[in-house]
């Protein structure tokens, strides 16, 4: 099939975009590795596609003053793997996005577009969760305002986004001193959608952060684990907990496993 006809808009500026999109029926473009297929199969009729590639000031990727990462929404997911910065404080990102498609998917898709589409099989929410990561929107009407990830997704491809609220920049604060991190996943092959995962940070004294992909329809945090991990509980008690509320057999086994796997990477030597 082919899209359904809209009209087509490049913006130039962050503010001719948030522009654009208080018009009736406006929907961002930004890699297009998600909507343009939703396009196809007419499973989104816009009438009209703002096309964020041109605004240079979404795309950075950048370590900001306070020690926090700054990710342009319109930063590439590719931009993550290869960031030096990004290894070295915050390698979670760079594990996540290894399982998100393919070199070539990657190439083009964004990290702002992944997170707004809120696929519920998506790694980047998973592991910007884990990050205690804070989502900046903005609307050219109401201004700016900042979102928690429990507060951003709300469900399987649905955010707290308003119609013409833009989300421009995700915020990962800086990393605890010491902090280990680690993702793991299971997908049928390779760059496929992911049945399940795990995100897992922990830093000497009190911090630990658990969030599963595949528990739910949005990134789960479950402080329980997290609770048991800052114990100093053995990994497989708190890959235990971390999947215990989970009332499918198969999928709390393979959470389990996947949380115990992630738990052990971080644990090593």
């Amino acid at each position: 099939m082919k899209p359904a006809p809209f009209d087509y808009a490049p913006a130039t500026s962050l503010h001719e975009a948030l522009t654009l999109l208080t018009r009736e029926d406006a929907r961002p473009l930004a890699g297009g590795q998600s909507l343009v297929p939703m396009l196809n199969f007419r499973l989104a009729r816009p009438a009209l596609l703002v096309d964020l590639n041109p605004v240079e000031e979404l795309a950075r990727l950048e370590v900001a003053p306070d020690g926090s990462l700054r990710i342009g929404a319109m930063a590439r997911q590719a931009s993550l793997l290869h960031s030096v910065q990004v290894a070295a404080g915050w390698p979670l990102l760079a594990d996540a996005v290894m399982h998100v498609g393919h070199a070539a998917t990657r190439s083009r898709g964004t990290v702002g577009g992944s997170v707004a589409h809120a696929d519920p099989k998506a790694e980047l929410p998973v592991a910007l969760a884990a990050l205690d990561a804070r989502f900046h929107v903005r609307s050219r009407e109401r201004g700016s305002r900042t979102l928690r990830a429990a507060e951003f997704s709300s469900g399987p491809f649905t955010t707290a986004l308003r119609e013409d609220e833009l989300l421009v920049e995700i915020e990962v604060p800086a990393p605890h001193a010491g902090a280990r991190m680690a993702f793991a996943e299971h997908a049928r092959t390779h760059g496929d959608f992911a049945v399940a995962g795990a995100a897992v940070v922990l830093a000497p004294g009190d911090h630990a952060a658990i969030a599963l992909l595949g528990a739910a329809a949005v990134p789960v945090r479950v402080e329980a684990a997290e609770r048991a991990a800052r114990d100093g509980a053995a990994a497989p008690e708190v890959a235990r907990l971390a999947a215990a509320g989970i009332d499918d057999a198969y999928r709390r086994a393979l959470l389990t496993t996947l949380t115990e796997r992630a738990l052990r990477r971080v644990l090593a030597p």
